[in-house]
């Protein structure tokens, strides 16, 4: 099937879509299709629905019963029956959908299905006994069934474990924001330092420059602060509020104030458990379960040491929520008065700066040295890109490296392919490098990595001295990585 021409990228969605729904081989068959809210979801099944004139049904919070009423009217005016659908339970309602596909293969969506599964929690149960492998309503059907849903704990937890509907799933795809180039071209952004700094406020959610913002996006560098003030920071914008939003949206979550706290204190630069429970005067084992809710739906990521493997350091994984927990949940009282915004986000600079802007650069320079760099740039191909920290027993410190590039060899020590280190707002000179340097002593001392190629890598958002370009050119151990190297093609 082609993709819709005003379908933005969501290319390997729709190729994976396409190949599920069009499958010619007898037997029906199960999809899941996840991820968290504005991200087109919605948009690609109902596409991929016409496309192969199939059928949608896009669930609504409501009893057991009227979600059976409303889809027996959905499917009878889908199908047009000799009379219409009156199902009595969910189980005769599966069955005249596997009947659907008899003569051809046929995409049938149920969107938001979370919402149908806490009014009657038996239909994964009733799926599973529909889909089993002899069963002749199923052999004898090719429906290509799409359960979608943006609960992320639900959904992760429907093909999980022991799951009922574990192993009955042919596709498992998850819808994730745009990553940041093509993020950057979906805003029309081409000036890489704005791309950097609104991708560090709004992310790669689809929906929010149109729907959200109708169209309203920062014109250049010298429109940027006044574009927060009027979209984000504006309390008659639907942005302002989604923040709060995204997280009171999940069902697992019944203390926000808690996981709003937990956010919080890893916005302000606290980043280990320990960190967050003394941030909060609580316990480690106390803030054991919101951090674990809060991976499961996908808002805080928990990346690993790429030195001490025992050590790991969690980060808000949805700016926009980083941008409200960092920046607006302290003043937000004042944020919600009319006309206060500018003179919030005045003074707001040092902060946003320090604690959601540097490190949101230093992951953009992680996710390029992995994704996008050209492999020439290391000498090979990571297979694992993160930061870590390093102990210098000479100096008694430890010393933080924002990007460690690793191959493994699969026998023996994987090999260090680069250290780097990432400043937004410095300049970046001698100090810098001879920093690495002795980062990379300290490591070839160690018996950890093979360090025998590592490389040097100096990510800046304001430049470099001519000290360090000098230092560039006549050596063939460092790289110095600006801004728009971030969005340049590789080769």
């Amino acid at each position: 099937m082609d993709k819709p021409h005003e379908m933005f990228d969501r290319d390997s969605e729709w190729a994976a879509l396409s190949a599920f729904v069009t499958d010619e081989r007898a037997g029906a068959t199960l999809g899941v299709v996840s991820g968290r809210r504005r991200q087109g979801k919605t948009f690609l099944l109902d596409a991929v629905t016409r496309a192969a004139e199939g059928f949608y049904f896009g669930a609504t919070e409501a009893t057991n019963a009227e979600s059976l009423r409303r889809f027996s009217d959905a499917l009878t005016r889908f199908s047009s029956p000799p009379s219409a659908y009156h199902f009595e339970d969910w189980v005769e309602a599966v069955d005249a959908l596997l009947a659907l596909g008899a003569e051809r293969p046929i995409p049938i969506v149920i969107d938001e299905f979370p919402y149908l599964a806490r009014a009657n929690p038996e239909l994964p149960s009733i799926l599973q006994q529909a889909f089993g492998p002899l069963r002749p309503e199923r052999t004898g059907s090719r429906a290509r069934l799409l359960l979608c849903g943006s609960a992320m704990s639900f959904m992760g937890r429907l093909l999980s474990g022991s799951a009922p509907l574990r192993g009955r799933a042919g596709l498992e795809l998850v819808v994730s924001p745009l990553e940041y180039r093509m993020a950057a071209q979906f805003w029309g952004i081409e000036d890489p330092e704005l791309a950097i700094k609104t991708h560090a406020i709004v992310g790669g959610t689809p929906a929010y420059p149109n729907e959200f913002l109708r169209g309203d996006v920062p014109r250049g560098l010298e429109d940027f602060d006044a574009w927060v003030v009027r979209t984000i920071l504006n309390p008659q914008t639907p942005l302002f509020r989604e923040g709060r939003y995204l997280l009171a949206e999940e069902a697992d979550v019944r203390d926000p104030a808690m996981y709003l706290s937990v956010l919080s204190a890893v916005a302000d630069g606290n980043t280990t458990r320990g960190g967050i429970a003394t941030y909060l005067g609580r316990k480690a084992m106390d803030v054991a379960h919101p951090i674990a809710v809060l991976e499961d739906i996908g808002l805080l990521r928990r990346d690993g040491d790429a030195f001490r493997k025992n050590r790991s350091a969690f980060r808000i994984a949805e700016p926009l929520v980083a941008f409200y927990a960092g920046i607006m949940r302290p003043v937000w009282d004042q944020l919600q008065r009319p006309g206060m915004a500018e003179r919030v986000w005045a003074a707001s600079g040092h902060r946003f700066a320090s604690k959601i802007l540097g490190p949101h650069f230093e992951q953009l320079c992680r996710e390029w040295a992995l994704f996008h760099a050209d492999p020439e740039v290391f000498g090979a191909l990571p297979t694992s890109v993160a930061g870590g920290g390093v102990n210098d027993p000479g100096a008694k410190t430890m010393h933080e490296v924002d990007v460690v590039v690793i191959e493994s060899t699969g026998g023996g020590r994987p090999r260090l392919l680069a250290i780097g280190e990432a400043k937004w707002q410095d300049t970046m000179g001698r100090a810098h490098l001879e920093r690495l340097e002795h980062i990379r002593t300290i490591l070839r001392r160690s018996d950890s990595f093979d360090t025998t190629e590592t490389r040097l890598l100096c990510f800046s958002g304001a430049g470099f001295n001519d000290y360090l370009r000098e230092a560039a050119e006549s050596r063939d151990d460092l790289r110095l990585i600006g801004a728009a190297d971030l969005y340049r093609t590789a080769g």
